[in-house]
């Protein structure tokens, strides 16, 4: 899949394990770069919320496939960011919720889940140029993007920041499931820069991005 359109919008691609700030970095560089921000986590932790409110066994991947074909799932725009709705709900806060983090893992692993979603994240570019994040932006979702980062903390540093965010998830199990699924795992993708973020603050992220981002080829 290419990043290019038409258009010639581009997709900036943002990579990294849960908490380690790729979504703050993303919205920030959104921001400065006057492009859309896509959240494609919360694409998944929709699905995920919605087996919770369909009362689905996320262990039974068939019902969890079956529940697809019930459900609506609407992905949109709003004040610059990705949206997205179930049946015309939009999940808000509740994506964030413990029991969301206990099943995500397991719905992104579907392949059926994430070739839906997939779809969805690549439709976006039509809409114009994006920052957007996730586990596999760069390695499966827009590969041939000049524009890779990956954005990386220690592990007592984003379980630390899941903390204070009063989350309990626990971040090694996250990132193991992620990262040994078959499809589409957790990966740094070819071309991707490192920033490791355990003793940045966001600003310095945010800046540190942008300087990989130039000598990449993108114009700031």
């Amino acid at each position: 899949m290419s990043d290019k359109t038409e258009t010639n919008s581009f997709a900036i691609a943002i990579d990294g394990p849960a908490a380690s700030g790729k979504s703050t970095v993303a919205r920030r560089l959104a921001e400065r770069l006057g492009l859309i921000m896509i959240n494609t986590g919360a694409m998944y932790r929709a699905i995920a919320w919605a087996t919770l409110k369909k009362k689905v066994d996320v262990s039974d991947p068939e019902a969890v496939v079956a529940m697809l074909a019930e459900i609506a799932v609407t992905c949109g725009v709003k004040d610059g960011e990705s949206s997205i709705l179930i049946d015309g709900v939009d999940p808000g806060d509740a994506l964030r919720e413990d029991q969301v983090n206990a099943r995500v893992s397991q719905v992104a692993a579907l392949p059926e889940i994430r070739e839906l979603l997939v779809a969805k994240q690549r439709e976006y570019l039509k809409l114009g140029s994006l920052v957007m994040e996730g586990r596999d932006i760069g390695s499966v979702v827009f590969p041939d993007t000049p524009y890779k980062l990956y954005i990386d903390a220690s592990e007592e540093v984003r379980l630390a920041r899941r903390s204070a965010e009063g989350l309990t998830d626990v971040v090694s199990k996250r990132d193991e499931e992620d990262s040994k699924r078959k499809n589409s795992p957790l990966m740094v993708a070819e071309g991707a820069t490192v920033i490791d973020s355990s003793e940045m603050d966001i600003g310095e992220v945010v800046e540190a991005a942008l300087v990989e981002l130039q000598a990449q080829g993108l114009a700031v």
